[in-house]
Protein backbone atom coordinates (compact mmCIF):
# COMPACT_ATOMS: atom_id res chain seq x y z
CA UNK A 1 0.00 0.00 0.00
CA UNK A 2 1.65 3.68 -0.85
CA UNK A 3 1.83 6.01 1.80
CA UNK A 4 -0.56 8.53 -0.45
CA UNK A 5 -3.20 5.66 0.02
CA UNK A 6 -2.23 5.35 3.72
CA UNK A 7 -2.26 9.23 4.03
CA UNK A 8 -5.64 9.27 2.60
CA UNK A 9 -7.40 6.36 5.06
CA UNK A 10 -5.62 8.10 8.29
CA UNK A 11 -3.31 4.76 8.50
CA UNK A 12 -0.04 6.66 8.36
CA UNK A 13 2.33 6.59 11.60
CA UNK A 14 4.67 9.22 11.58
CA UNK A 15 5.98 10.78 15.06
CA UNK A 16 5.61 14.28 14.36
CA UNK A 17 6.52 14.87 18.01
CA UNK A 18 9.52 13.20 18.07
CA UNK A 19 10.54 15.09 14.64
CA UNK A 20 9.76 18.20 17.07
CA UNK A 21 13.10 18.38 18.99
CA UNK A 22 14.51 18.95 15.33
CA UNK A 23 11.63 21.33 13.75
CA UNK A 24 11.28 23.34 16.59
CA UNK A 25 14.50 24.02 16.67
CA UNK A 26 14.59 25.27 13.08
CA UNK A 27 11.76 27.01 13.85
CA UNK A 28 12.88 28.72 16.59
CA UNK A 29 16.31 30.12 14.42
CA UNK A 30 14.19 31.22 11.81
CA UNK A 31 11.99 33.50 14.37
CA UNK A 32 15.59 34.79 15.79
CA UNK A 33 16.78 35.27 11.92
CA UNK A 34 13.66 37.09 11.00
CA UNK A 35 13.63 39.32 14.11
CA UNK A 36 17.18 40.41 12.95
CA UNK A 37 16.55 40.59 9.70
CA UNK A 38 13.91 42.83 10.24
CA UNK A 39 15.84 44.92 12.49
CA UNK A 40 18.89 45.43 9.91
CA UNK A 41 17.20 45.66 7.33
CA UNK A 42 13.87 47.49 7.53
CA UNK A 43 10.79 47.09 4.86
CA UNK A 44 10.51 48.48 2.02
CA UNK A 45 7.68 50.14 2.34
CA UNK A 46 5.65 51.51 -0.43
CA UNK A 47 4.62 55.23 -0.98
CA UNK A 48 1.28 54.74 0.67
CA UNK A 49 3.43 54.45 3.64
CA UNK A 50 5.98 56.53 3.26
CA UNK A 51 4.74 59.59 1.33
CA UNK A 52 5.65 61.08 -1.88
CA UNK A 53 5.37 61.23 -5.34
CA UNK A 54 4.84 58.76 -8.34
CA UNK A 55 4.84 59.69 -11.76
CA UNK A 56 4.00 57.32 -14.70
CA UNK A 57 4.28 57.83 -18.36
CA UNK A 58 3.93 56.15 -21.89
CA UNK A 59 7.24 54.59 -22.66
CA UNK A 60 6.93 55.98 -26.11
CA UNK A 61 10.96 55.98 -26.88
CA UNK A 62 11.54 52.50 -25.29
CA UNK A 63 13.72 54.06 -22.81
CA UNK A 64 15.59 51.69 -20.79
CA UNK A 65 16.01 52.20 -16.47
CA UNK A 66 19.42 53.20 -16.89
CA UNK A 67 18.92 55.79 -19.29
CA UNK A 68 15.99 57.44 -17.41
CA UNK A 69 18.00 57.47 -14.50
CA UNK A 70 20.63 58.92 -16.16
CA UNK A 71 18.61 62.12 -17.24
CA UNK A 72 16.58 61.93 -13.84
CA UNK A 73 20.48 62.58 -12.45
CA UNK A 74 21.03 65.59 -14.45
CA UNK A 75 17.95 67.49 -12.63
CA UNK A 76 18.65 66.70 -9.31
CA UNK A 77 16.76 63.21 -8.24
CA UNK A 78 19.51 60.80 -8.61
CA UNK A 79 17.31 59.13 -5.48
CA UNK A 80 14.32 58.51 -7.49
CA UNK A 81 12.61 54.22 -8.08
CA UNK A 82 12.25 53.87 -11.56
CA UNK A 83 10.52 51.14 -12.82
CA UNK A 84 9.62 49.50 -16.47
CA UNK A 85 6.22 48.00 -16.86
CA UNK A 86 4.32 46.05 -19.34
CA UNK A 87 5.36 44.71 -22.22
CA UNK A 88 5.91 45.77 -25.87
CA UNK A 89 3.55 48.96 -26.90
CA UNK A 90 2.43 48.99 -23.62
CA UNK A 91 5.29 50.17 -21.75
CA UNK A 92 5.46 52.39 -19.27
CA UNK A 93 7.94 54.73 -17.41
CA UNK A 94 7.46 54.05 -13.48
CA UNK A 95 9.10 57.09 -11.14
CA UNK A 96 9.19 57.40 -7.18
CA UNK A 97 10.08 60.15 -5.33
CA UNK A 98 10.07 61.59 -1.99
CA UNK A 99 7.42 64.46 -1.81
CA UNK A 100 8.15 67.40 -3.70
CA UNK A 101 6.68 71.10 -3.79
CA UNK A 102 4.41 71.82 -7.04
CA UNK A 103 7.83 73.44 -8.98
CA UNK A 104 9.99 70.48 -8.18
CA UNK A 105 7.32 67.98 -8.95
CA UNK A 106 6.42 70.13 -12.66
CA UNK A 107 10.48 69.46 -13.19
CA UNK A 108 10.31 66.03 -12.40
CA UNK A 109 7.27 65.59 -14.72
CA UNK A 110 9.36 67.41 -17.33
CA UNK A 111 12.47 64.96 -17.07
CA UNK A 112 10.10 61.83 -17.29
CA UNK A 113 8.81 63.13 -20.41
CA UNK A 114 12.16 63.55 -22.20
CA UNK A 115 13.47 60.67 -20.73
CA UNK A 116 10.50 58.34 -22.38
CA UNK A 117 9.05 60.79 -25.04
CA UNK A 118 5.76 60.96 -23.63
CA UNK A 119 3.56 64.42 -24.15
CA UNK A 120 2.95 66.08 -21.05
CA UNK A 121 -0.79 65.21 -20.95
CA UNK A 122 -0.41 61.85 -21.25
CA UNK A 123 1.44 61.61 -17.58
CA UNK A 124 -0.35 60.84 -14.79
CA UNK A 125 1.04 62.25 -11.53
CA UNK A 126 -0.07 60.88 -7.89
CA UNK A 127 0.98 62.43 -4.64
CA UNK A 128 0.06 60.56 -1.54
CA UNK A 129 0.94 61.99 2.24
CA UNK A 130 2.18 60.40 4.98
CA UNK A 131 -0.47 60.37 6.81
CA UNK A 132 -2.36 58.09 4.79
CA UNK A 133 -0.10 55.08 5.40
CA UNK A 134 -0.12 55.47 8.95
CA UNK A 135 -3.92 55.49 9.11
CA UNK A 136 -3.76 52.10 7.59
CA UNK A 137 -0.97 50.84 10.10
CA UNK A 138 -3.25 52.44 13.02
CA UNK A 139 -6.03 50.43 11.73
CA UNK A 140 -4.24 47.02 10.50
CA UNK A 141 -2.99 46.95 14.05
CA UNK A 142 -6.27 47.51 15.44
CA UNK A 143 -7.68 44.63 13.77
CA UNK A 144 -4.69 42.40 14.29
CA UNK A 145 -5.84 43.07 18.00
CA UNK A 146 -8.93 42.04 18.27
CA UNK A 147 -8.49 39.11 16.04
CA UNK A 148 -6.39 37.30 18.49
CA UNK A 149 -8.37 38.31 21.40
CA UNK A 150 -11.73 37.35 19.92
CA UNK A 151 -9.51 34.11 18.57
CA UNK A 152 -8.03 33.40 21.88
CA UNK A 153 -11.38 33.05 23.49
CA UNK A 154 -12.76 31.16 20.88
CA UNK A 155 -10.28 28.79 21.02
CA UNK A 156 -9.85 28.55 25.35
CA UNK A 157 -13.52 27.97 25.00
CA UNK A 158 -14.29 25.26 22.55
CA UNK A 159 -10.93 23.60 23.63
CA UNK A 160 -8.82 24.98 26.65
CA UNK A 161 -6.73 27.84 27.50
CA UNK A 162 -2.98 25.96 26.48
CA UNK A 163 -4.72 24.93 22.83
CA UNK A 164 -5.22 28.65 22.53
CA UNK A 165 -1.62 29.60 23.56
CA UNK A 166 -0.52 27.08 21.15
CA UNK A 167 -2.11 28.18 18.77
CA UNK A 168 -1.08 32.26 19.07
CA UNK A 169 2.40 30.66 19.09
CA UNK A 170 2.27 29.22 15.81
CA UNK A 171 0.56 32.54 14.40
CA UNK A 172 3.43 34.41 15.84
CA UNK A 173 5.41 32.04 14.39
CA UNK A 174 4.11 32.44 11.01
CA UNK A 175 3.93 36.21 11.14
CA UNK A 176 7.85 36.67 12.25
CA UNK A 177 9.17 34.69 9.12
CA UNK A 178 6.75 35.94 6.98
CA UNK A 179 8.04 39.54 7.84
CA UNK A 180 11.83 38.00 7.71
CA UNK A 181 11.24 37.06 4.25
CA UNK A 182 10.06 40.29 3.25
CA UNK A 183 12.65 42.13 4.66
CA UNK A 184 15.28 40.07 3.47
CA UNK A 185 14.39 39.78 -0.19
CA UNK A 186 13.15 43.67 -0.33
CA UNK A 187 9.28 42.60 -1.51
CA UNK A 188 7.95 45.79 -1.29
CA UNK A 189 5.75 46.57 1.43
CA UNK A 190 1.73 48.26 0.18
CA UNK A 191 -1.81 47.87 1.77
CA UNK A 192 -2.64 45.14 -0.61
CA UNK A 193 0.24 43.49 1.43
CA UNK A 194 -1.59 44.53 5.16
CA UNK A 195 -4.51 42.51 3.72
CA UNK A 196 -3.07 39.58 2.48
CA UNK A 197 -1.51 39.28 5.85
CA UNK A 198 -4.62 40.16 7.89
CA UNK A 199 -6.39 37.02 5.30
CA UNK A 200 -3.81 34.62 6.27
CA UNK A 201 -4.38 34.63 9.93
CA UNK A 202 -7.39 32.46 9.23
CA UNK A 203 -5.68 30.06 7.13
CA UNK A 204 -2.79 29.77 9.85
CA UNK A 205 -5.65 28.82 12.43
CA UNK A 206 -7.73 27.08 10.71
CA UNK A 207 -5.36 23.37 10.25
CA UNK A 208 -4.63 23.61 14.06
CA UNK A 209 -8.38 23.94 14.91
CA UNK A 210 -8.80 21.16 13.22
CA UNK A 211 -5.71 19.42 14.74
CA UNK A 212 -6.82 20.42 18.42
CA UNK A 213 -10.47 19.18 17.51
CA UNK A 214 -9.13 15.45 16.20
CA UNK A 215 -7.41 15.29 19.32
CA UNK A 216 -9.74 16.66 21.92
CA UNK A 217 -11.98 13.96 20.11
CA UNK A 218 -9.22 11.00 20.71
CA UNK A 219 -8.97 12.23 24.27
CA UNK A 220 -12.13 11.29 25.41
CA UNK A 221 -12.16 7.86 24.22
CA UNK A 222 -8.13 7.00 25.28
CA UNK A 223 -7.93 4.66 27.86
CA UNK A 224 -5.79 5.61 31.21
CA UNK A 225 -2.58 4.42 29.62
CA UNK A 226 -2.30 6.14 26.54
CA UNK A 227 -0.18 9.13 26.83
CA UNK A 228 -0.71 12.72 25.36
CA UNK A 229 2.36 12.27 23.18
CA UNK A 230 1.01 9.55 21.40
CA UNK A 231 -2.44 11.46 21.38
CA UNK A 232 -1.54 13.87 19.74
CA UNK A 233 0.40 11.56 16.82
CA UNK A 234 -2.59 9.85 16.57
CA UNK A 235 -4.73 12.57 15.52
CA UNK A 236 -2.35 14.32 13.25
CA UNK A 237 -1.69 11.24 11.25
CA UNK A 238 -5.80 10.99 10.37
CA UNK A 239 -6.16 14.46 9.21
CA UNK A 240 -2.98 14.83 7.61
CA UNK A 241 -4.05 14.49 4.48
CA UNK A 242 -6.76 16.63 4.85
CA UNK A 243 -4.54 19.72 5.68
CA UNK A 244 -2.35 18.71 2.56
CA UNK A 245 -5.61 18.90 0.42
CA UNK A 246 -6.73 22.37 1.97
CA UNK A 247 -3.00 23.77 1.04
CA UNK A 248 -2.78 22.81 -1.91
CA UNK A 249 -6.38 23.98 -3.04
CA UNK A 250 -5.51 27.23 -1.36
CA UNK A 251 -2.31 27.05 -2.83
CA UNK A 252 -2.94 26.72 -6.55
CA UNK A 253 -5.15 29.34 -7.58
CA UNK A 254 -2.79 31.60 -5.37
CA UNK A 255 0.03 30.41 -7.26
CA UNK A 256 -2.13 31.41 -10.40
CA UNK A 257 -2.35 34.80 -9.79
CA UNK A 258 1.02 35.20 -8.67
CA UNK A 259 2.31 33.52 -11.59
CA UNK A 260 0.15 34.33 -14.60
CA UNK A 261 -1.38 37.77 -12.89
CA UNK A 262 2.22 38.98 -12.59
CA UNK A 263 4.20 37.99 -15.33
CA UNK A 264 1.45 37.52 -18.04
CA UNK A 265 -0.44 41.06 -17.90
CA UNK A 266 2.13 42.31 -15.04
CA UNK A 267 -0.96 43.21 -12.41
CA UNK A 268 2.05 44.61 -9.76
CA UNK A 269 -1.02 44.66 -7.46
CA UNK A 270 -2.03 41.04 -7.87
CA UNK A 271 1.34 40.23 -7.40
CA UNK A 272 1.40 42.38 -3.74
CA UNK A 273 -1.39 40.20 -2.71
CA UNK A 274 -1.33 36.75 -4.22
CA UNK A 275 2.60 37.10 -3.01
CA UNK A 276 1.90 37.47 1.42
CA UNK A 277 -0.80 34.88 0.97
CA UNK A 278 1.68 32.22 -1.16
CA UNK A 279 3.92 32.84 2.02
CA UNK A 280 1.20 32.83 4.46
CA UNK A 281 -0.44 29.49 3.54
CA UNK A 282 2.75 27.93 3.40
CA UNK A 283 3.95 28.61 6.70
CA UNK A 284 0.51 28.01 8.18
CA UNK A 285 0.44 24.46 7.10
CA UNK A 286 3.82 24.08 8.22
CA UNK A 287 3.33 25.50 11.68
CA UNK A 288 0.08 23.61 12.43
CA UNK A 289 2.21 20.16 12.32
CA UNK A 290 5.29 20.84 13.73
CA UNK A 291 4.90 24.05 15.46
CA UNK A 292 1.36 23.79 17.43
CA UNK A 293 0.77 20.33 18.50
CA UNK A 294 3.94 19.94 19.29
CA UNK A 295 3.92 22.53 21.27
CA UNK A 296 0.67 21.34 23.30
CA UNK A 297 1.93 17.51 23.52
CA UNK A 298 5.45 18.96 25.23
CA UNK A 299 3.09 21.38 27.72
CA UNK A 300 0.36 18.84 28.75
CA UNK A 301 3.05 16.03 28.75
CA UNK A 302 4.09 18.22 32.34
CA UNK A 303 0.86 17.72 33.79
CA UNK A 304 0.66 15.06 36.87
CA UNK A 305 -2.17 13.15 35.08
CA UNK A 306 -0.82 12.73 32.05
CA UNK A 307 2.55 11.85 33.70
CA UNK A 308 0.88 9.23 35.38
CA UNK A 309 -0.41 8.01 32.33
CA UNK A 310 3.21 7.81 30.98
CA UNK A 311 4.60 6.47 33.79
CA UNK A 312 1.50 3.34 33.15
CA UNK A 313 2.46 3.15 29.62
CA UNK A 314 5.87 2.88 30.28
CA UNK A 315 5.35 0.08 32.80
CA UNK A 316 2.64 -1.65 30.49
CA UNK A 317 5.79 -1.68 27.89
CA UNK A 318 8.26 -2.89 29.79
CA UNK A 319 5.91 -5.91 31.16
CA UNK A 320 5.29 -6.72 27.64
CA UNK A 321 9.10 -6.91 26.89
CA UNK A 322 9.74 -8.55 29.83
CA UNK A 323 11.16 -12.41 28.63
CA UNK A 324 9.14 -15.15 29.92
CA UNK A 325 11.01 -17.63 32.96
CA UNK A 326 12.33 -21.29 31.83
CA UNK A 327 13.86 -23.58 33.83
CA UNK A 328 17.05 -24.77 32.46
CA UNK A 329 17.04 -28.82 31.96
CA UNK A 330 19.41 -30.47 34.39
CA UNK A 331 23.30 -30.86 33.78
CA UNK A 332 23.25 -34.27 33.43
CA UNK A 333 20.52 -34.52 30.73
CA UNK A 334 18.30 -36.22 32.72
CA UNK A 335 14.44 -34.83 32.27
CA UNK A 336 13.53 -32.81 34.94
CA UNK A 337 11.62 -33.97 38.23
CA UNK A 338 8.37 -33.64 38.05
CA UNK A 339 6.49 -31.18 40.31
CA UNK A 340 4.94 -32.82 43.59
CA UNK A 341 1.38 -32.99 43.30
CA UNK A 342 -0.44 -31.19 45.67
CA UNK A 343 -1.93 -32.65 49.11
CA UNK A 344 -5.86 -32.77 49.02
CA UNK A 345 -7.86 -30.34 51.33
CA UNK A 346 -9.29 -31.90 54.16
CA UNK A 347 -12.70 -31.11 54.76
CA UNK A 348 -13.71 -30.07 58.10
CA UNK A 349 -16.56 -32.09 59.46
CA UNK A 350 -19.78 -30.57 60.30
CA UNK A 351 -21.66 -30.91 63.50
Amino acid sequence: MSVFTRMYRGETDFDFVGASSKTLIVSAVLVVLSILLMIVRPFNLSIDFTGGVIVVAPNESQATVEVVRADLRGVGYADARVQITGEGDDQFVQVQTEALDPAEQDRLVAAVAEASGADADDINVSAVGPTFGAEVTRRAIQALVVFLVVVSLFIAWRFEWKMALAALAALFHDLIIAGGIYAAIGFEVTPSTIIAVLTILGYSLYDTVVVFDKVTENVNYADNKTTYTSIINRSMNQVLMRSVNTSLTSLLPVGSLLLVGFLAIGAETLREFALALFIGIALGTYSSLFVAAPLLARWKETEPEWERRRRRAARAESDDDEPAVVEAPPADGGTAPAAAPRPPKQRRKRR
